[in-house]
């Protein structure tokens, strides 16, 4: 390939076609990463993002009558009310169902008989959690996946 009206041999290094100057292997090695990488996503990762959950409450205590739902993100599903909230808000907690830290100190304040159990799948994972308002840590641990929870709480 011939290139006309350059002054110098540097001219034409700049001037010269994208072909010329990168490889064709390499532009064909860079598209299989990518499409590699659009694949492993899509794949195996977007079965490992799947939430199935059952949520069992009982609201003035184990033994006192309970409410059961279920709820499913990405295909959105269930019978918990404000699934599409739920499962936005569950995206954004990096460990939703993680038990208080053993150790950590924790406010003696009573929130109430209530408890839940979720267990199932979060993304991709199996989880059984149980969730109880006997203090500060264990309220705000509830607090943060309320929505889990659609009961009315009494503070007996």
């Amino acid at each position: 390939m011939e290139l006309r009206g350059f002054n110098n041999a540097e001219e034409r290094i700049y001037a010269a076609p994208c072909e010329q100057t990168y490889p064709a292997s390499m532009i064909g090695r860079v598209a299989v990463a990518v499409l590699a990488a659009g694949l492993a996503v899509s794949g195996p990762a977007a079965a490992q993002s799947s939430t199935d959950l059952r949520i069992t409450v009982w609201p003035d205590g184990k033994g006192n009558g309970s409410k059961t739902w279920t709820l499913r993100c990405s295909p959105l599903g269930g019978t918990l009310p404000n699934r599409a909230k739920t499962c936005r808000v569950l995206e954004t907690l990096k460990t939703p169902f993680a038990p208080v830290p053993k150790g950590t100190v924790c406010t003696e304040i009573h929130g109430g008989p209530a408890v839940a159990w979720v267990r199932g799948t979060f993304r991709g994972r199996r989880v059984s959690a149980t969730f109880n308002r006997s203090d500060g840590c264990e309220i705000d641990r509830w607090n943060r996946v309320r929505l889990l929870f659609p009961v009315p709480l009494s503070s007996a």
